[in-house]
């Protein structure tokens, strides 16, 4: 019989542009805020640090009085973010830290204890050269075997899929006869392909898109604007119910995807509704969906508009379940426990080894906090970390050019 295993004390470390859980956009939100509520339920002790108010399970440490989403392509927010964390982690006992933000493993070296970091974006070019520079200090997740792959080097500790709360969608297995894109207003996403598959099918497609970045403004005016008229609806960014009501009652999300996406919480927000996903075979796209059971997967544009026609082979309840077996919470925080506690007890038998123990509270024992390594003054070994900070690789998909790395929608 085995023995019950301690809870883990947590700190969850999210990027300081918009509050958890976000009131309207913000992917990487919406997944750290459902872990961290679904660690709690697992009996967890979890601290949140973050910006603005705090809607979640878990205790909260802030940074900023408000969320920076105005300043999102700045460098100096995630900046000052990051310093203030690592003034706040100073003073915490916990076992783990778990960093969703580009700029927080570089405060892993003056740490002693482990530091997991999911990655929410592309690793390929400078992406990749970055992690690579944390391979010594940070264990990385991947969102999806596809994200893995492109670059197999890094230092990967596992990949853990999104999820998503199946009671924050409304399923419906009678649909509508008009096809949806959801996402943002970016030419990887494809949208003015998506308009053109639409009107080649004779479907009318209905359009729900992030546009407020300058680039997305101007992919707009060059590509969908002129294609918009007769069947073609543009909804803007939606939330909540009509967001729910759009995705429920769809024929299909059509998703023409041109690149190689990490994750897409937009296809899974989707199967969850009972609604067909019509898709590129990129990235995480065929780890999703299943080709001819949740959806359909064409290689080329021109089979878009009959893979529109031919969705009626797939049974919304099959979708939902694809969802129910492999997206949830308590799914995804299984993951991530498994990877805490290798880590840690990694750190605790000393086959984990960070470059400089110094600072945080290493615990003796999993939840037992033991006395501090190498006293030192307040901030002292995080300021090196922080003094040179420089903008980052731009968002995922070519977005902001600034250091967050968006988890796409």
């Amino acid at each position: 019989m085995s023995m019950p295993q301690s809870p883990l004390r947590i700190a969850m470390v999210a990027p300081p542009f918009y509050e958890l859980p976000p009131r309207g956009y913000g992917g990487i939100e919406v997944v750290v805020a459902k872990l961290i509520d679904a660690l709690v339920d697992r009996g967890h002790e979890v601290t949140l640090v973050g910006a603005g108010r705090n809607g979640t399970k878990a205790q909260f440490r802030r940074t900023y009085a408000d969320p920076q989403f105005a300043r999102l392509g700045e460098p100096l927010p995630e900046a000052v973010h990051a310093a203030a964390t690592a003034e706040i982690l100073e003073h915490l006992d916990v076992d783990v830290v778990h960093d969703h933000t580009l700029l927080g493993p570089l405060q892993a070296r003056g740490r002693a204890v482990p530091t997991v970091a999911t990655v929410h974006g592309p690793v390929t070019g400078e992406p990749g050269l970055y992690y690579r520079r944390l391979a010594k200090t940070t264990e990385l997740v991947a969102i999806s075997d596809a994200q893995r792959g492109f670059a197999p080097d890094l230092n990967w500790a596992a990949t853990v899929h999104n999820s998503l709360d199946p009671a924050d969608y409304t399923f419906r297995s009678e649909k509508e006869d008009w096809v949806l894109f959801l996402g943002r207003c970016t030419p990887d996403k494809g949208m003015h392909l998506a308009i053109d598959a639409a009107r080649e099918a004779g479907r009318e497609i209905k359009l729900a898109a992030k546009c407020s970045e300058p680039s997305e403004r101007e992919y707009f005016e060059r590509e969908i604007r002129p294609r918009l008229g007769a069947g073609v609806e543009w909804l803007g960014e939606i939330g909540g119910q009509d967001k729910r009501d759009a995705l429920a009652s769809a024929r299909c999300l059509l998703f023409p995807l041109q690149w190689e996406e990490p994750f897409g919480m937009v296809m899974i927000e989707a199967l969850v509704s009972g609604t067909p996903v019509v898709t590129m075979p990129r990235g995480a796209a065929p780890e999703i969906v299943t080709d001819g059971v949740t959806g359909l997967l064409r290689e080329r544009l021109e089979d878009l508009p009959a893979a529109i026609d031919a969705v009626d082979i797939i049974d919304p309840a099959l979708c939902r379940a694809e969802v129910l077996d492999r997206f949830t919470p308590d799914v995804m925080a299984a993951g991530y426990e498994k990877v805490y506690r290798d880590v840690v007890e990694r750190a605790l038998a000393g086959t984990w080894t960070p470059s400089r123990k110094a600072g945080m509270r290493p615990a003796t024992a999993l939840g037992q906090a033991a006395p501090v390594v190498a006293p030192k003054a307040p901030g002292v070994g995080q300021k090196a970390a922080t003094g040179h900070l420089a903008a980052g690789t731009g968002a995922a998909g070519g977005g902001s050019t600034g250091v967050r790395l968006t988890l796409d929608k």
